[in-house]
């Protein structure tokens, strides 16, 4: 399947017509509205919305500034809409846009790409077994490395809606109480060893009421699509902080995640199974098919003043233990409700060879092993000026599923008064 724009056709092009990723983008002195990446182009849904030429069913929802009102419309609404919009891009399909193509198609390197949905409530988990097997050795021995519990359901938090943001934005390096071994009291100044996490962020579509669980087919269902994400963490801070309820400051400071959501139904050909179980899962958690997806992923580092990046790591997001339809189900086991704009972040991603592991704390094995780079300098955790980058794609025959960068930089530390 082929589209009538050349550029979304090329093997190597993040957004061809199987794809059509939705985010939030405006041009010098616009507001904000929804759009479409097909290619190297914006499709401009707010245009086609005015125009008739795609409905939602109700009053207009792509004029917003954000996804959330979409979103709330339901998985008949994406689809009817992912439909109206492969026929309008299609070869052989509706040519009324393609005769109309310079009032609704904007290249994408003339617009700013903003967080393209506003994010109700922000979920972190710690779903990945190796990421957690590695951590736990660092700190208890491979023979306690994982928790009494983590075989048995997914372990998450709930983090900060508020410093959630998009790629591109840059971010203070943050401040807070440090504690070294060796010293009587904490100190209070700069994180000394920042660190990222490679991870995938799914997005709640549609939510459920107070009180009602819902199975992880019904999970599955309410999400609206996946983004890239990267919790940054300062992992000095948070080891003095997190005894007895986990993490805190040293994960609120920010999270970033890529400007496209690319639709599940973008990656359904990518559907794949979690690994056997080591221990069986309660029936609220079994899972009716396969619920992760084949999600090629990598880490890039450029250091400041450099123009060279070095790929850090490289893994899938086929290694979770936990689909995030699972870690959805559980999260309204108790009957919590959850919300269109609700942020599910999967855990840290790594495979099981240090060039595959998704944070610089085990890439470093806590700074035992310091990384070196091509010009000879060495990182434990990030220096001020370093600029991480996360990528992702799914590859089809002939075509791939990208996300789009996620690219934050660190800048220094705000001084304190």
């Amino acid at each position: 399947m082929t589209s009538w724009l050349t550029s979304a056709n090329a093997p190597d092009c993040d957004f061809p017509l199987q794809n059509l990723p939705y985010g939030v983008f405006s041009r010098t002195g616009e507001q904000p509205r929804c759009g479409v990446a097909i290619g190297d182009q914006v499709l401009d849904l707010a245009a086609l919305e005015r125009d008739g030429l795609v409905s939602t069913g109700g009053g207009p929802v792509f004029p917003e500034p954000a996804l959330n009102a979409f979103m709330e419309r339901g998985p008949e609404i994406w689809a009817k809409v992912r439909a109206r919009l492969m026929d309008l891009l299609r070869d052989g399909g509706n040519t009324i846009l393609r005769q109309n193509a310079d009032a609704f198609l904007i290249p994408l390197s003339d617009v700013t790409l903003h967080l393209p949905f506003k994010v109700s409530e922000y979920t972190d988990f710690y779903a990945g077994k190796q990421h957690a097997f590695n951590v736990g050795t660092m700190f208890r021995g491979p023979e306690n490395a994982l928790p009494p519990n983590w075989l048995h359901i997914p372990i998450g938090y709930n983090g900060r809606a508020s410093s959630v943001v998009v790629s591109g934005t840059d971010f203070h390096r943050p401040n807070g109480q440090l504690k070294a071994p060796d010293a009587d009291a904490p100190a209070f100044g700069p994180s000394r060893r920042l660190d990222i996490e490679l991870e995938m962020g799914a997005v709640v579509g549609t939510g459920n009421p107070m009180g009602k669980p819902v199975t992880v087919a019904e999970a599955d269902r309410m999400i609206f699509g996946y983004v890239l994400l990267n919790d940054w963490s300062a992992r000095d801070i948070q080891a003095w902080e997190y005894q007895p309820l986990g993490p805190f400051q040293g994960k609120a400071f920010c999270t970033t995640i890529s400007p496209w959501v690319v639709t599940r139904a973008a990656l359904e050909p990518f559907r794949t199974s979690t690994p056997e179980r080591e221990k069986p899962l309660l029936p609220y958690l079994a899972e009716p098919g396969p619920m992760l997806y084949d999600i090629a992923l990598e880490v890039g580092l450029t250091p400041a003043g450099s123009g060279e990046e070095t790929v850090l790591s490289r893994t899938n997001y086929s290694t979770m233990y936990y689909s995030a339809a699972q870690q959805l189900a559980h999260h309204t086991s108790s009957g919590c409700p959850m919300r269109a704009g609700d942020l599910l972040g999967s855990g840290t991603i790594s495979g099981d060879t240090p060039d595959s592991y998704g944070s610089l704390l085990e890439m470093s094995w806590g700074g035992k092993t310091p990384i070196t780079l091509p010009d000879g300098a060495t990182r434990s955790f990030l220096k001020d000026g370093d600029r991480v980058t996360l990528r992702g794609h799914a590859a089809g025959d002939g075509y791939r599923i990208g996300f789009g960068d996620c690219t934050g930089t660190v800048l220094p530390a705000l001084k304190q008064d």
